[in-house]
C-alpha cells in the first residue's frame, strides 16, 4: 500500500491527462532514464502521442514550480531530488511523460521482473487515483444538491418570516385597537 501511495505522488496532470515522468518510471523500474527512453524509441509504433509525449518548456516549468511548492510541504517527494535544476544541472532534453496507457505499454517493452512488479503497482495507483476522483465528483454532486435544497429552504423560510411579521403586525394593530381610549358612552 505504501508503494502505491508513493506512486500516486508521482502522478501529475498535464494537458488534461494523468501522467508520470520518464525519470520517475525509470527509477521505479530501476533503469536509467536514457535506457527507458531508448526502449520507447526502438518500439515507437507501440507509443502513439496519446500514450507518451514530450513536455514543452512551459509545461516543465509549471511542473517544476509544483515540485518546489510541494517541497515546502512534503519532504518525501522524490521528484525534488530528480529534478534538480541548480547550476550545472540544467536539463539537456525535456522529459517525456507517459499516460496510463503508455505505462501499460511499457510492460511489453521493459521486461525485467522489477519492471513487471512495478508496472502492476503503477496500474493499481492509477486505478486508486481514478477512484478518488470519482468520489470527489460524487461529493461535488451531493454538495450541488444540498445547495439547491438550501436555496429552496431559504425561499420557504422567507415566506414563513413574512407570514410571522404579518401576524405580529395584525396583533399589534389589534392591541392598539383594544387599548385605545373609548369615546362616547361608557358603561
Amino acid at each position: 500500500m505504501q508503494i502505491i501511495q508513493s506512486i500516486q505522488k508521482r502522478i501529475y496532470e498535464v494537458r488534461g491527462e494523468r501522467v508520470m515522468l520518464d525519470r520517475d518510471l525509470a527509477s521505479l523500474y530501476e533503469v536509467e532514464t536514457k535506457v527507458l527512453n531508448q526502449a520507447v524509441k526502438r518500439n515507437i509504433k507501440r507509443f502513439p502521442e496519446d500514450f507518451v509525449f514530450q513536455l514543452t518548456k512551459a509545461e516543465f516549468e509549471d511542473l517544476r514550480l509544483q515540485f518546489e511548492t510541494s517541497k515546502k510541504y512534503d519532504s518525501s517527494r522524490s521528484q525534488i531530488v530528480t529534478l534538480n535544476t541548480s547550476r550545472g544541472q540544467n536539463l539537456k532534453y525535456l522529459p517525456y511523460v507517459f499516460t496510463e496507457q503508455g505505462v501499460a505499454m511499457l510492460s511489453g517493452v521493459i521486461n525485467s521482473d522489477k519492471a513487471i512488479s512495478m508496472n502492476i503497482a503503477i496500474m493499481r495507483a492509477f486505478v486508486a487515483v481514478r477512484q478518488v476522483l470519482l468520489k470527489q465528483d460524487d461529493i461535488k454532486e451531493q454538495l450541488r444538491e444540498i445547495k439547491e435544497r438550501i436555496g429552496e429552504h431559504d425561499v420557504q423560510l422567507n415566506q414563513i418570516y413574512d407570514a410571522m411579521e404579518n401576524l405580529l403586525d395584525e396583533k399589534a394593530a389589534q392591541r392598539k385597537w383594544d387599548d385605545r381610549e373609548r369615546i362616547g358612552f361608557k358603561k
